[in-house]
């Protein structure tokens, strides 16, 4: 990668925090634990579940320690507004700042991932694309609660 590269990645990874931030701070607070139906994720576990992934992809794609490990969607701590935002957007800023720590040419390097390699650019865009799913999934939230989501914020 370049650093013009880069610094588009960054760009795009502190947007989607935003929009992150921006959906959290939308839902009503005693909306929080909403669930759809039992089987699937409340609305901050969908975020936690996405703030856990974060770290997880990041963790192999900088070769860090991945000090959150575990199911931070079962935690009861985490489920308020301020705990939550603070987890989830702290999975952002882990992964800019790794984004920021390495050489440009190092985000091309192939690294393991359980049973894959690829380079850590992709590893990123594959956390990305897993942000996208499960914030796109609390937009119904949002509609099954009678309340206008925020804007994807693609731009």
């Amino acid at each position: 990668m370049t650093d013009d590269q880069v610094k588009i990645l960054v760009r795009e990874w502190e947007r989607v925090r935003l929009g992150t931030k921006d959906y959290i701070e939308s839902m009503p607070e005693d909306k929080l634990s909403f669930r759809p139906v039992p089987e699937v994720l409340s609305f901050a576990g969908q975020f936690l579940h996405v703030a856990d992934a974060n770290y997880v992809f990041a963790s192999a794609a900088f070769g860090l320690e991945n000090a959150h490990q575990g199911k931070s969607e079962n935690k009861p701590e985490l489920q308020g507004r301020p705990a939550l935002l603070d987890f989830v957007l702290g999975s952002y800023d882990f992964i800019v700042k790794g984004i920021q720590s390495l050489e440009p040419k190092a985000l091309d390097e192939e690294v393991p991932f359980f049973k894959w390699t690829m380079a850590r650019h992709l590893l990123l865009s594959k956390a990305l694309e897993h942000h996208a799913h499960h914030r796109g999934q609390t937009a119904i939230y949002f509609r099954l609660n009678g309340i206008q989501p925020p804007s994807e914020g693609l731009f």
